[in-house]
């Protein structure tokens, strides 16, 4: 039997969306603490972190609380973390593995690692996504993959998927992919690719605000795939 992929919900603001989503067989819930649109600050995500923790979703558990960080140091994110207890620490920038290591043992938390799937001319994207990858073995939980950005609504190539689904599986890891997602792609993403996660903020969103319903309809068709 083919295993669910995780689903992480990313860029909630507020408590209603998030007690609305009880009962669904979610694992993560983001929120955002690099400069975005869908920035939180550390003591409104305490309030939505408290929010989250109130929920049952995948079997019963309560969701795993993200927070999505972009070339911060050790000590703003030892900040944050003090006012805003995150399970996962999520690295959007060009962070270290040193970082991502310290990060990990000193603050006690899963750390993932982003990546950006650029244009072929970037010559670090002309690295395979093991040469990416290998310098963050054991210091990182999951690695994501998403277009330039990040919370943009753009998709990438999915072509890419393969080599770091294979790179993710070889470090013992599980990949997630994000860019772009929403209910009309993401079977089609699912069943060609199989990805361990997917990770959706736009594509849930009517007129920049998180949408229930399409929180809902997102995840039956994750179900469905």
């Amino acid at each position: 039997m083919k295993q669910q992929p995780r689903i992480k919900i990313c860029g909630l603001k507020d408590v209603q969306t998030i007690e609305a989503m009880d009962g669904l067989p979610i694992h993560e819930v983001g929120f955002v603490f690099a400069p975005s649109k869908r920035r939180v600050e550390p003591p409104a995500a305490a309030v939505l972190i408290s929010a989250v923790h109130r929920l049952k979703a995948s079997g019963g558990e309560r969701p795993q609380t993200v927070g999505v960080f972009v070339n911060e140091s050790f000590e703003n994110i030892a900040s944050i973390l003090a006012q805003a207890p995150l399970d996962v620490v999520q690295m959007h920038g060009n962070e270290s593995a040193e970082l991502c290591n310290e990060v990990r043992d000193r603050l006690n938390v899963q750390v993932w690692k982003v990546f950006s799937i650029k244009q072929d001319s970037d010559p670090e994207e002309r690295l395979s996504a093991i040469e990416r990858l290998s310098p963050y073995k054991g210091t990182i939980d999951a690695v994501l993959i998403d277009a330039p950005g990040g919370g943009t609504g753009h998709t990438f190539n999915w072509e890419a998927i393969e080599q770091y689904n294979k790179a993710a599986e070889s470090l013992g890891i599980t990949l997630y992919v994000a860019g772009g997602l929403h209910e009309s792609n993401v079977q089609e993403l699912l069943r060609t690719y199989s990805p361990g996660g997917i990770d959706v903020s736009s594509g849930v969103e009517t007129d920049g605000r998180k949408d229930i319903d399409k929180i809902r309809l997102f995840v039956r068709r994750v179900m469905e795939a």
